[in-house]
């Protein structure tokens, strides 16, 4: 058995604790204020402590109702958005995917528009995260897509999406014509990516180069990574699939193309429990991501 205070103070509780009032959360669950005031009064003494301080037309949440209250948050969105999973028509489906931030806003993201046209009944439920998921807890999750690694759990099943061209990236009014890539890069201010499979002392040490002893900025997120460096301020070491847009639009050109050594990494992994691999919503969302990762099907 849940060693959980009833819901119905905790329901009462959160109502009051984010609208900081006893009235209006009274109004929002057809209660009277007196109603939520008890509720309240008898959830803080199953807790044994204070949970509001009353003021004159208001409610002040103390610090550990603030904590209390920012975790029901995260409860009560998930119910929510469970409930409404429900609702939906019998024909509907809602797939719930999490997915590694700058792979979810520099390359699926753009194409997430292609899946719903050709899947109308089935609706995108989109969070993220940089941390692996591990689906064997993750229940609310149907599919997950990391970025450098995978959690390897009994019960799921992990895919790699395909060898990634990791390549020194710059915009091209940094790539001056007629000086060697290999001085240049020496030059140029190298921009960290912290989270990037291959490092800038790999890069150069596969290369045969020295690394210069110089200042570098440093981002946790490829995609900002990436930003720095069409706004020109130096030369970025990450994934082709990721800054494919910047490529294609020509505001990052690979250095020393055809002269240096095309490094290639697996990056980003595809996970899903094996026992839904066969739902509807879960094998389309995993063939096309396939298909638009030229895989296929044979990859799974």
């Amino acid at each position: 058995m849940r060693r959980v205070p009833n819901f119905v103070l905790l329901r009462a509780f959160e109502a009051a604790a984010r609208l900081q009032s006893f009235a209006l959360a009274a109004q929002e669950l057809h209660l009277t204020p007196s109603a939520i005031s008890h509720q309240v009064k008898e959830l803080e003494q199953y807790f044994g402590r204070k949970l509001f301080l009353r003021r004159n037309r208001r409610v002040e949440p103390t610090p550990e109702a603030v904590r209390l209250l920012e975790s029901l948050t995260r409860v009560f969105d998930v119910v929510e958005a469970a409930c409404a999973e429900v609702a939906l028509a019998p024909q509907a489906q809602v797939l719930a995917l999490h997915c590694a931030p700058s792979f979810a806003a520099k390359w699926l993201g753009p194409r997430l528009s292609d899946f719903t046209l050709a899947h109308p009944r089935i609706t995108i439920r989109l969070t993220t995260g940089a941390e692996p998921l591990d689906l064997t807890r993750a229940n609310e999750i149907d599919v997950a897509v990391s970025y450098g690694s995978a959690l390897e759990r009994a019960g799921m099943q992990t895919v790699a999406l395909g060898r990634e061209p990791i390549l020194p990236l710059c915009a091209p009014e940094l790539a001056r014509a007629g000086v060697p890539a290999r001085e240049l890069i020496s030059r140029l201010t190298l921009i960290d990516s912290q989270l990037s499979r291959v490092t800038w002392n790999d890069w150069f040490g596969a290369n045969g180069l020295r690394l210069p002893d110089t200042p570098r900025p440093s981002f946790d997120r490829a995609a900002m990574a990436i930003a720095a460096a069409v706004d020109g301020m130096g030369v970025v070491l990450e994934s082709a699939r990721l800054a494919a847009r910047e490529i294609g639009r020509g505001e990052l050109v690979q250095l020393g193309r055809g002269e240096f050594p095309e490094v290639q990494r697996e990056t980003h992994f595809l996970s899903y429990r094996t026992s839904e691999a066969k739902r509807e919503k879960v094998r389309a969302f995993i063939d096309w991501l396939l298909d638009i990762a030229g895989l296929g099907a044979t990859a799974v």
